[in-house]
C-alpha cells in the first residue's frame, strides 16, 4: 500500500512565488511544489547552492495540496535603495550595491496571504534520495529555520509531519490526524463544504475529480539561479475537513 508524508502549514502570513516581473513579487494562492521543497530542503540542511540536491528533492517525491482555508490575499510595500542601471555593470552583493556613491529609491510591491491554511502530501517515486522517515524526522527537527515562502512568514504552528499508508491520495488526507486540531477549529468555525486540491498528475490509487489540468513554472531547474521549469498539476476538490481527517478524531 503507498505510503505518504502528510503535514499542515499554517501561518499569520504566507508567500508562494510567482513569476517575478518588474517591481512586483506576486504570490501564488497556494504553496508551490518548489516553495514546498525548498522548505524541506531548509529542514535537511540542504544550501541553496547544492543545485544537485534540490533536483534530485523535484524528481524524487510526488506533492499534493489541499486547502483548507483560502487565507486573505494583501499587498505590502517596501522602499529600497538600488544603483542606477549600467550598461555592462553588475553588482554581485546587496553589499556592493549600496556601496555606490548614488542610490536611487524604488517601490516594490510583495503580495502575501493572511490566517491560511494548509495541508500537503508527499509521496516517494523510484528516484527518492531520502525515506518517508528521514524527511518527517528533518520537519520535526529542521537543520535550518523554516518559513512560508519569505524569511518574514514562519509557521505559527507545529507541521504534524505524520507518514500514513492508504490506498491513494484522498485516503491519505482522510487518515492524517493532527495535534493542533482543536485550535484548528476555533480558528476556522466556519469554511466551505469543498476545497481544493492540486496534484502532480502521477499520484498513486484513488484520486479526486480531475476539473481541469494547469502548467505551473515551479519545476526546480536552479536554485541558485532561480530558474523554474513548467510542471503539470491536476486540479479537483474534496470534502473540506480543517479539523484534520478521521483516524483520531480529530484529537
Amino acid at each position: 500500500m503507498p505510503e505518504f508524508l502528510i503535514f499542515r502549514l499554517y501561518g499569520p502570513l504566507a508567500a508562494w512565488g510567482d513569476i517575478a516581473v518588474g517591481e512586483r513579487r506576486g504570490s501564488y494562492s497556494r504553496p508551490s511544489k518548489s516553495a514546498v521543497l525548498g522548505l524541506v530542503a531548509a529542514a535537511l540542511g540542504i544550501d541553496r547552492n547544492d543545485d544537485d540536491a534540490h533536483r534530485a528533492l523535484d524528481g524524487g517525491y510526488g506533492f499534493a495540496v489541499r486547502v483548507d482555508a483560502p487565507g486573505v490575499p494583501i499587498r505590502d510595500f517596501h522602499t529600497a535603495q538600488v544603483p542606477s542601471q549600467r550598461r555592462g555593470k553588475t553588482w554581485p552583493t546587496r553589499h556592493a550595491e549600496l556601496a555606490e556613491e548614488q542610490l536611487n529609491t524604488i517601490v516594490s510591491a510583495r503580495d502575501y496571504y493572511a490566517d491560511a491554511l494548509y495541508t500537503v502530501a508527499l509521496w516517494p517515486r523510484e528516484a527518492a534520495a531520502y525515506s518517508l522517515e528521514a524527511l518527517k524526522a528533518a520537519l520535526d527537527w529542521p537543520h535550518y529555520h523554516l518559513y512560508l515562502g519569505r524569511r518574514s512568514c514562519p509557521p505559527a504552528l507545529p507541521l504534524g509531519a505524520e507518514i500514513v499508508s492508504a490506498p491513494g491520495l484522498v485516503a491519505a488526507f482522510e487518515a492524517a490526524g493532527f495535534p493542533a486540531s482543536d485550535l484548528i477549529r476555533r480558528l476556522y468555525p466556519r469554511q466551505p463544504a469543498a476545497a481544493l486540491l492540486a496534484w502532480d498528475p502521477d499520484a498513486p490509487g484513488d484520486r479526486p475529480v480531475e476539473t481541469r489540468r494547469i502548467m505551473l513554472r515551479d519545476g526546480i531547474a536552479s536554485r541558485t539561479r532561480r530558474q523554474f521549469a513548467s510542471r503539470s498539476e491536476a486540479i479537483g476538490a474534496v470534502p473540506n475537513r480543517v479539523d484534520g481527517g478521521t483516524r483520531r478524531g480529530g484529537a
